[in-house]
């Protein structure tokens, strides 16, 4: 990828910071398209520019000359509007395709979600041929579905395309995940069983895939429009991997538990109440939520060590290592 011009859409946020490092690394030059400016990235090197991914416009400007584009960016979270979500992740998605299509990119990165598939109940080992489910109980993976079946489509006409699932991306300068769990542990607890399995990826891992998807496509274009779950290929109990998080940043481990059956009720009622209400601000638990925190969702990752040579470097424990590091290091501060 060396001197290559790549667009990064998201290149500020969590995820999009890590590609934009990878890519730096292989020699690329970089422009992140964001709707914020980040300082951090004007000192790497990275060109900056300011825009919505809901304005084709700009959109398409930023395109101009470029190689290749990481569709990063997108509206995540269990609440909010769904027009919202939609501008972000469907309309957005379109533009991004649409200005590829415009201006001659070779090939296109999507960065999607397992989330597409989940259906509220447990998913194990599952691949890439688990269909998508006939209800979604959240506006995200509903419309980052509708993204990744557009950019599949695109795949087969005119655009190479690479479709990525990472699961709970975590890692130093996460800014949902680890946050979020450290801002309600002292009112989180144990959902279901507590014998539930998940995947997880760590951020580096999940940005070294994106790159190596970019480099499998340009050797062969056959994988155009191909879609690929990505993880520590290491299924873990979720809630031990919480406790193992809130640790790293001093936080005592979950304790109490409630059924999955009287948080998904719960949930449906805050979810209620909070919509007649008109209230902006999430639900301490929704359906979505319950039914994710209370199931099994791990995924056969054949495919992409296969095709993409995906193999995690970094493991569970070097990265709660590196975690617990960045929280000792902001302490000292």
């Amino acid at each position: 990828m060396h001197n290559q011009n790549v667009l990064v859409t998201g290149g500020g946020g969590f995820l999009g910071r890590a590609v934009v490092r990878k890519l730096l690394e292989e020699g690329a030059r970089v422009t992140s398209f964001s709707r914020q400016y980040y300082p951090e990235l004007c000192h790497s090197r990275v060109a900056q520019i300011q825009g919505d991914l809901a304005d084709k416009k700009a959109v398409i400007q930023a395109v101009s000359g470029v190689d290749t584009v990481f569709h990063v960016a997108a509206k995540a979270g269990i609440w909010g509007k769904r027009d919202d979500f939609f501008r972000a992740n469907v309309t957005g998605t379109q533009h991004v395709i649409q200005a590829c299509l415009d201006n001659g990119v070779k090939r296109l990165v999507h960065t999607s979600s397992p989330s597409v598939v989940f259906h509220g109940g447990d998913m194990e080992g599952v691949d890439e041929s688990v269909p998508y489910p006939e209800r979604y109980h959240a506006v995200y993976p509903e419309t980052k579905a509708m993204a990744e079946q557009m950019v599949k489509k695109a795949g087969a006409g005119g655009l190479d395309t690479i479709i990525l699932r990472p699961h709970l991306i975590w890692g130093p300068g996460d800014t949902h995940l680890v946050p979020q769990l450290i801002k309600r542990a002292k009112t989180l607890k144990k959902i279901g069983s507590g014998k539930n399995r998940v995947d997880t990826i760590y951020v580096e891992n999940a940005a070294t895939a994106h790159i190596l998807a970019c480099k499998a496509l340009a050797r062969n274009p056959d994988l155009s429009g191909n879609i690929y779950f990505i993880s520590q290929d290491q299924p873990v109990n979720l809630w031990q991997m919480v406790d193992n998080i809130l640790a790293c940043a001093g936080v005592p481990p979950v304790k109490g538990a409630v059924s999955a059956r009287s948080a998904v009720a719960a949930g449906a009622v805050f979810e209620c109440f909070f919509s007649l209400l008109k209230i902006e601000k999430e639900p301490p638990m929704t359906s979505f939520a319950a039914r994710e925190l209370s199931t099994s969702h791990w995924f056969d990752i054949s495919r992409a060590k296969k095709d993409l040579g995906y193999r995690p470097e970094i493991s569970i424990e070097e990265g709660l290592a590196l975690l617990a590091a960045s929280f000792g290091s902001k302490r000292r501060e």
